[in-house]
């Protein structure tokens, strides 16, 4: 009995059980797949995908119905914007809306009537830019670029024209206006935005499925007693040891996308180790949520099922694509239990804003209480589970 307590035990179940898995992952090609090269390959698919960083000549339609040099320098301007293109010059404003819900265009231009002999005047004039918001971010893309191409128009058309026609005194700016800067991507890369909530999205999901499955697969083949029986009945470290593979790898998955994130944003603002330490959290959080989820249903089947739903609504209701402040009370408490929720602002905090360390330190804490509350009750589910024939054979 006394060297059954003695930690080189415990630490001998823990490799036994970490090389069991790794033979299994061997003679399994997909279940190895799974944690390996099929994550990779989605990390890369969407790095692809998105590496054009902005989009680029986003079709707009312009109605011109002032016909002016004004007019038709500003057309060239909006066309001569990276991201947009004019496709198409209709007659008047049916004929473009027409184009819109043929999705055709993301946006209309209208240049009113007059509106060039109204700056010459030194008055101003309004040109109308209207955006589908059924395709949001090409929308909202294509109506920033249009705004920014108006705005250069009118200091161009200030510069040349009204200075020239009626002299510099009429040019003068208006009383009140407002100075914005952009304080974390400036470039507005989508690519930057998009890749730095898809990849830990994607692997969270991916480690929780592997892990699940990696501990459901023990009882539905009805092989929990003889594995636990090789760990000398340590379940701990037994159950430490079959998901130690999984932890490993992700984190190494985790990691390298962290290092593709760096390089298109020129590095980390923040600190490095404690994105480092974020990446091993949220793993070890999905280890304890895994765990509960097999403890808790004792089949495999309707584990990965919730899973899916669990993990797969994860970026969803994090609060990175849709802020969670005033969102209904259901939302707001499901977000809180997603350990992907916390990740994400320590990741945007360390890796675009540069936030000091002692702001990010609670988010991993956080991360580790998952783990800890988590894992504490889905050891105690799993355990009597594992050790309940019973409960062995189940789909």
């Amino acid at each position: 009995m006394a060297a059954a307590l003695t930690p080189a035990t415990a630490r001998q179940a823990f490799v036994r059980s970490a090389v069991r898995e790794c033979m299994r992952l061997r003679a399994d090609p997909w279940d190895l797949a799974m944690a390996t090269w099929i994550p990779l390959l989605a990390l890369a698919l969407f790095a692809w995908m998105f590496g054009a960083g902005v989009p680029r000549a986003l079709p707009v339609a312009v109605v011109d119905h002032d016909n002016s040099a004004m007019s038709r320098e500003l057309v060239r301007m909006i066309d001569a914007a990276p991201g947009l293109q004019v496709a198409a010059r209709p007659a008047d404003m049916q004929q473009a809306w027409a184009a819109v819900r043929a999705a055709e265009v993301y946006a209309v231009v209208h240049v009113p009537e007059g509106s060039g002999r109204e700056i010459l005047r030194g008055g101003s004039a309004v040109v109308f830019a209207y955006y589908n918001a059924s395709h949001q971010t090409a929308g909202q893309a294509a109506e920033r670029g249009i705004g920014d191409a108006v705005q250069a128009a009118g200091g161009r058309f200030v510069r040349a024209d009204v200075a020239r026609i009626r002299g510099p005194d009429a040019m003068r700016a208006p009383l009140l206006r407002v100075q914005a800067t952009v304080l974390a991507n400036a470039a507005r890369s989508y690519e930057q935005f998009l890749l730095g909530l898809l990849f830990p999205a994607l692997l969270y999901l991916a480690a929780c499925l592997a892990m699940v499955g990696a501990l459901g697969r023990e009882l539905r083949d009805g092989t929990a007693g003889e594995w636990l029986q090789s760990c000398g009945d340590r379940l701990l470290p037994a159950v430490a040891g079959k998901l130690a593979p999984y932890l490993l790898l992700f984190t190494v998955h985790g990691t390298g996308s962290l290092v593709w994130l760096a390089a298109i944003r020129g590095g980390v603002a923040g600190s490095a180790a404690l994105l480092l330490a974020a990446q091993a959290g949220l793993y070890l959080a999905s280890a304890g949520i895994a765990l509960l989820l097999v403890g808790a249903t004792r089949n495999l089947g309707v584990a990965l099922s919730v899973t899916g739903l669990y993990a797969g609504t994860a970026l969803a209701f994090s609060g990175a694509t849709f802020p969670m402040q005033g969102a209904p009370l259901f939302a707001q408490a499901w977000s809180r239990l997603l350990p992907l929720t916390p990740y994400l602002k320590l990741q945007v905090q360390q890796l675009e804003l540069g936030a000091d360390w002692t702001a990010s330190l609670p988010t991993v804490g956080g991360l580790l209480l998952f783990m800890l509350v988590a894992g504490g009750i889905g050891l105690v589910l799993y355990g009597r589970g594992a050790r309940d024939p019973a409960a062995w054979g189940q789909r």
